[in-house]
C-alpha cells in the first residue's frame, strides 16, 4: 500500500504542477472565461481515456504505473477527468439513474457547497 502511495502522490505532484503553470500561463480576468481551467479539464479527460485504453489492453503495465498515470498525474492535473470517466462507466453499464444523479449531484451539490463555504467565511 505504501508503495502504490507514493506512486500515486508522485503523479499527483506532476499532474498539480501541470496544472498550475497551463492556469498561470492562461490567466484570465475578472468575469473573464476561464480558458485555462477548461482546457485543462478537456485535455485530462482525454488523456485519462487514452491511458485507460491502454492500460486495459496492456497487461504487462504494471498496477503502480497505471496509478501514477491515471490517478496521480491525472487526478493531479484535474479530478474532472476522474469524474468523466467515472460518468462514462456508468453509461456504459446501463446505470441512467445513477449516472444523472452523479452528474446533476455533483455539479449542482458542489455549486452549493462552494457558494455555502464563500457564505460562511463573509
Amino acid at each position: 500500500m505504501i508503495k502504490e502511495l507514493l506512486y500515486v502522490g508522485a503523479g499527483g505532484f506532476i499532474g498539480s504542477v501541470i496544472r498550475y503553470l497551463i492556469s498561470v500561463a492562461m490567466r484570465h480576468g475578472e468575469g473573464g472565461f476561464p480558458w485555462g481551467t477548461f482546457i485543462v479539464n478537456v485535455v485530462g479527460c482525454f488523456a485519462i481515456g487514452i491511458l485507460g485504453g491502454l492500460i486495459n489492453r496492456n497487461p504487462n503495465i504494471s498496477t503502480e504505473i497505471g496509478l501514477f498515470l491515471t490517478v496521480g498525474i491525472c487526478g493531479g492535473f484535474t479530478t474532472f477527468s476522474t469524474f468523466s470517466k467515472e460518468s462514462l462507466l456508468l453509461l456504459q453499464s446501463g446505470n441512467y439513474l445513477g449516472l444523472s444523479c452523479y452528474i446533476v449531484g455533483s455539479v449542482v451539490i458542489g455549486i452549493l457547497a462552494v457558494w455555502l463555504g464563500f457564505s460562511l467565511m463573509k
